[in-house]
């Protein structure tokens, strides 16, 4: 019982990120904001992982490369990218593009490891993209064709593309080490990464300016959106498999676009509702088909 407690604080805490962001996008740098985000999250990940790995595992020679594409995928591009975005776009629909994550990720796994797509997962990829694109151009897909759409919305799906990236490349060759420190070690990476173009933004002069609120909200996605999200969800993995525990980030575009719009007064359109629900849709027929696949955590 308490692990589907944590999965569901987790899915909340996830989609508060995207609150959380919108605060810092108007207040900070890109970089700066990035940066300051992972150092917080790396200390919290290294307690973290000793807590309940023992020790963080040295990286074998061949593990290198890996951890290095990890941390400028799925921490450095993605995060630079979601900070940039927020600064335009509104946390509701930020969420909800990146909520198609699990489906572009089923669809490049079919592409590239021969992974087999059925009926279910395909219309679930329909679905998803048509959600995605009614998000996107609120409302107007033909806006898409016509290319009016802003660097923000762009910036947002860059950051789908970026963890795309970033889960295929951990599941092909980041075999032997465990995901809370393949994670730790990606976010140390990508923090050092960061650090020189957020040093170049002007981060130590940005820091004395920043408010209370924007503290608040750095520390929220280091403790609760990257540190703690991330030891709970892989908890929940190894608890009961990846598709169940998957299921629950299904509440994450949920919960934000409710948070943002009682912490933030965004408007909720009927654009957004339709994408919601397509999107929605579309997650769960790409996933709920891998369920008969799944090896019982006993068997793990």
């Amino acid at each position: 019982m308490l692990i589907y407690v944590k999965l569901v604080l987790t899915a909340i805490f996830w989609g508060g990120t995207f609150v959380a962001g919108r605060i810092i996008a108007h207040g900070a740098g890109p970089f700066a904001a990035a940066c300051l985000r992972f150092v917080f999250a790396s200390l919290f990940l290294v307690i973290l992982t000793r807590r309940f790995e023992g020790r963080l595992p040295r990286l074998e020679r061949g593990q290198v490369f890996a951890a290095l594409l990890l941390g400028m995928t799925g921490v450095f591009a993605y995060n630079v990218l979601f900070f940039f975005g927020l600064q335009t776009v509104t946390a509701s629909r930020a969420s909800l593009i990146i909520a198609t994550n699990p489906v572009f990720i089923s669809l490049c796994t079919a592409m590239f490891f021969r992974e087999r797509l059925d009926g279910r997962k395909i219309l679930g990829i329909l679905l998803s993209v048509a959600g995605a694109a009614a998000v996107i151009s609120r409302g107007a897909p033909w806006q898409i064709v016509r290319g009016a759409l802003g660097w923000g919305e762009l910036a947002i799906f860059g950051c789908v593309v970026s963890w795309v990236a970033y889960s295929l490349i951990g599941k092909r060759i980041m075999k032997g080490l465990p995901p809370m420190a393949a994670v730790t070690y990606s976010c140390l990476i990508g923090a050092a990464a960061l650090a020189i173009p957020a040093y170049l933004e002007g981060i130590a002069s940005q820091m004395r300016t920043y408010s209370l609120e924007i503290w608040l909200a750095i520390i929220y996605l280091a403790l609760f959106g990257s540190a703690l999200g991330f030891s709970w969800y892989y908890q929940g993995i190894q608890a009961i498999g990846p598709s169940r525990a998957g299921v629950f980030i299904n509440l994450v575009p949920v919960s934000a676009v409710f948070l943002a719009w009682l912490l933030l007064d965004e408007t909720i359109h009927l654009s957004l509702i339709v994408g919601a629900a397509l999107v929605t849709a579309g997650v769960y027929l790409t996933n709920s088909g891998n369920r008969r696949e799944e090896p019982r955590p006993a068997d793990r």
